[in-house]
């Protein structure tokens, strides 16, 4: 017996203290006083705003509308005016610079030489005008058995570089490229008759001679009157046809002959 109560001395021998359990025991109590606190603060709040997360909480408060009456940000706003911006804008042919009405009252200020021009319209870069009458050229001369499709491009380009240097020259103001290419295209018109005329009949005569004479004069006269009206060059008229006349001369050469 004396063993055995000699084993149980030692193995409950510890270094715990009453003083520690004490001090245990008010940590404990004030812990659970800590507890019931904050129980207590949760208590005070609502049920809903207990379990709801913190952002729907901070809308909810900041929302100063009216139910089932949307409020407009600054997206929705942006929204509307582009939606609204897009209404205003053009036609899609006035944005490539394709105005039908320009093109009408070009052609027909070269139909009628006697014609005073609009500066202001002829001034415009407009190529839609030109480009057709080039293609419109090159196909009356193809059904007349001519391929000349890159002698009508070429000699095309090298008659506005030349107008142009000359042009530039003459003038106080200068001209673009584009206002020599539009209005030299648009006066190519005459030419385009002339050679629908040499698929009905042979122009090489002195018939078909004295109709190239003309659609020449026709066209460096048409030509030369909207150059003087657009750059302002009054007395000069016909110093410019003289040069719009040898280039719509060769026009008239690839007609011909």
């Amino acid at each position: 017996m004396s063993n055995f109560e000699q084993f149980h001395v030692d193995f409950y021998q510890s270094n715990y203290t009453i003083d520690d359990q004490e001090e245990g025991y008010n940590s404990y109590g004030s812990n659970e006083n800590l507890c019931g606190n904050r129980k207590s603060q949760a208590g005070e709040q609502s049920p809903a705003s207990a379990f709801a997360p913190s952002e729907t909480l901070l809308s909810s408060q900041s929302f100063t509308g009216q139910i089932l009456q949307p409020t407009y940000s600054p997206d929705t706003l942006s929204h509307l005016s582009y939606a609204d911006g897009l209404d205003e804008e053009p036609p899609l042919l006035e944005e490539l610079g394709i105005n039908f009405e320009h093109v009408w009252q070009k052609t027909l200020t070269v139909l009628n030489p006697m014609k005073p021009a609009d500066g202001n319209i002829m001034n415009e870069t407009d190529l839609t005008g030109p480009v057709v009458f080039c293609l419109a050229l090159g196909a009356t001369l193809l059904l007349a058995g001519k391929v000349h499709f890159g002698y009508v491009y070429g000699i095309s380009a090298i008659g506005c570089l030349a107008m142009h240097a000359l042009l530039n020259l003459m003038s106080v103001a200068g001209v673009s490229h584009g206002c020599v290419a539009s209005v030299l295209g648009y006066c190519l018109l005459p030419m385009v008759i002339l050679s629908s005329s040499a698929v009905i009949f042979s122009l090489q005569g002195i018939l078909g001679s004295l109709l190239a004479l003309f659609i020449i004069g026709w066209c460096s006269l048409s030509a030369s009157k909207i150059f003087t009206s657009a750059l302002a060059m009054e007395g000069q008229q016909l110093l410019i046809a003289y040069p719009c006349a040898l280039l719509y001369g060769l026009f008239a050469l690839l007609t011909v002959f």
